[in-house]
């Protein structure tokens, strides 16, 4: 998708650059814009996104759980409960393989959970395959 840009709420810089890395390996050439906490997402969506950006353009959020302000859980739920930015598909990305947190996330709204694998090699491949998903998935514009 041209029009698409991705938003990466991640609060481990490392991590951060292994996804946008093998996002761009993956032949992902889309806009990828880092958060450091679920409170800068959020900010950025009820005004930068909203106001600054043209009617064709598309979002797609990658959010880690555990982040510091307001935490990947928190921000879902805020993101799913505002009746424009609902429809933004949000992928979770992060350690927590904790049944508690994989219910909690589907049952408020996530597209889809991926817990990061603990080697780099497997890491790798998991956001490689997440590339290969955003190439062919359909994302509503807001």
């Amino acid at each position: 998708m041209e029009n698409l840009i991705i938003l990466l709420a991640e609060d481990d810089e490392a991590q951060a650059i292994i996804v946008k890395r093998n996002l761009k390996n993956a032949g992902i050439s889309n806009k990828i814009i880092h958060f450091w906490h679920g409170g800068e997402i959020l900010d950025f969506l009820k005004k930068e996104a909203l106001s600054n950006h043209p009617i064709d353009t598309s979002y797609l959020i990658l959010l880690d759980i555990r982040m510091p302000v307001i935490n990947g859980k928190e921000a879902l739920q805020q993101i799913k409960e505002d009746a424009y930015l609902r429809k933004i598909p949000v992928i979770m990305l992060t350690t927590s393989d904790d049944p508690d947190d994989i219910s909690y996330c589907y049952e408020n709204g996530c597209s889809a959970y991926i817990a990061k694998p603990v080697t780099y090699d497997k890491f790798k491949v998991a956001i490689n395959n997440l590339g290969l998903f955003i190439k062919v998935v359909s994302v509503p514009k807001l």
